[in-house]
């Protein structure tokens, strides 16, 4: 027969086991989700609304306005991170008057117990670096976050709950393996493809919508994406006479 204190303990690892395995599970995806196409494939990432609203907000009202359109990945890191570029410096067409008052714009740091694991969608920061060689930083703003952003490739532990999670990529994982078998080359701290990834255009869709509903919108939006991209490097062309 137990006694009354080997039950009452037991109960206790019980309720303690219970919520350590309900800290551990993954957030509630949002139902937006939005598609990158690039030079090596898609890739589809959604969001996680109830952990980082503000981050969310503002990444897909990036999107929306097709910010990242003609962007790129500047750091392709095998197993640790592919990062997107700040859209401000990082795209190849200009931006108009209303994409670039919303890039500018900064993000205070939503941090939580989430996990970087791979497929994780993790925010840059601001940083400054005294010595760039050796990585010693002296300076790192948490409410700096803007544009940029990572795609996880790995576990990466010393990055939790210092860089803001706000989603996790939901297809594309071959493209991601394309993209890390690609050359690559150092400088300073970060490892980076010889050649550009480049974001060619993007869109976005809604998982509630009904099958039809969504073929239908997801078409018209590939479409739409496509021909306002055609138009803008037809307008950076220079003109032959």
């Amino acid at each position: 027969m137990w006694s009354k204190e080997s039950s009452i303990l037991c109960f206790l690892f019980l309720v303690l086991a219970i919520l350590a395995g309900g800290s551990s599970q993954e957030p509630q995806l949002g139902s937006a989700r939005v598609v990158f196409q690039t030079n090596y494939g898609d890739i589809e990432f959604g969001f996680f609304p109830d952990v980082a609203p503000k981050t969310v907000d503002h990444i897909f009202k990036l999107v929306r306005l097709g910010c990242y359109n003609t962007n790129h990945f500047f750091r392709m890191d095998r197993g640790f991170v592919a990062q997107v570029a700040d859209v401000v410096g990082g795209r190849s067409a200009p931006m108009n008057e209303e994409q670039r008052e919303e890039a500018v714009k900064t993000v205070v740091g939503e941090f939580s117990d989430l996990e970087h694991v791979r497929g994780i969608l993790s925010m840059g920061s601001g940083e400054v670096f005294e010595n760039y060689e050796n990585a010693q930083r002296v300076y790192s703003d948490p409410n700096s976050a803007s544009s940029s952003f990572s795609i996880l490739l790995g576990d990466a532990p010393h990055l939790d709950a210092k860089y803001a999670i706000f989603g996790r990529v939901t297809k594309g994982d071959e493209t991601l393996k394309k993209l890390e078998d690609l050359p690559t080359r150092r400088e300073g701290i970060f490892v980076m493809p010889t050649e550009r990834i480049t974001i060619l255009s993007s869109y976005f869709y809604d998982t509630k919508m009904e099958t039809c509903e969504h073929e239908k919108s997801t078409l018209k939006r590939r479409l739409a994406a496509s021909v306002v991209e055609i138009e803008r490097q037809n307008e950076m062309l220079p003109v032959i006479q």
